[in-house]
């Protein structure tokens, strides 16, 4: 289990009675490690300074009691934003027909890179159409994403206003 993973377990809990998601949690530094974690509103609905405060102490107040990081750190909470990490498998799904760059762990056909639009996903498997120029359709392995994105397009400000008007 990854160190993230159970920080993501102690606060999710809390974070959703409060009406928000963990989308990620990411420690980063040696010498004053900052664990940087990205939440939104479970409703859709855009997050504002207030929402990031409130979920800060309670996280804060979470991981003072559970003390899963030894020594100090700096904690971050921020909403994702418009071109958001994809880190579920449930985020393929969810953010189908907008561009994405997704890279590999390891290459797969020669390639670690990839970006084209999302079309969902079929089991375990990503489906994409390749930015590439001949428009194919690409199935990869969840399991072997390293890091995916959306890429920020007209298209997809367009519906994230659309998403947080309904």
């Amino acid at each position: 289990m990854r160190p993230t993973q159970r920080i993501e377990e102690l606060i999710s809990p809390s974070l959703a009675a409060m009406g928000y998601d963990v989308v990620r949690a990411r420690l980063s530094g040696r010498d004053r490690p900052v664990l940087q974690v990205m939440i939104e509103r479970n409703d859709r609905q855009p997050m504002t300074v207030e929402s990031c405060a409130e979920a800060s102490h309670a996280i804060s107040a979470i991981l003072d009691v559970e003390d899963p990081i030894r020594g100090a750190y700096v904690l971050e909470v921020s909403s994702p934003g418009i071109d958001r990490p994809l880190v579920r498998l449930a985020d393929y799904e969810r953010f189908a027909g907008h561009v994405a760059r997704l890279e590999l762990a390891a290459p797969i056909n020669g390639r670690k890179r990839f970006r084209g639009r999302l079309m969902g996903i079929e089991g375990e498997t990503i489906r994409l159409i390749d930015d590439d120029g001949l428009g194919a359709a690409i199935d990869l392995p969840f399991a072997a994403i390293e890091k995916a994105k959306l890429v920020l397009t007209d298209e997809l400000i367009a519906a994230t206003r659309a998403e947080s008007k309904a």
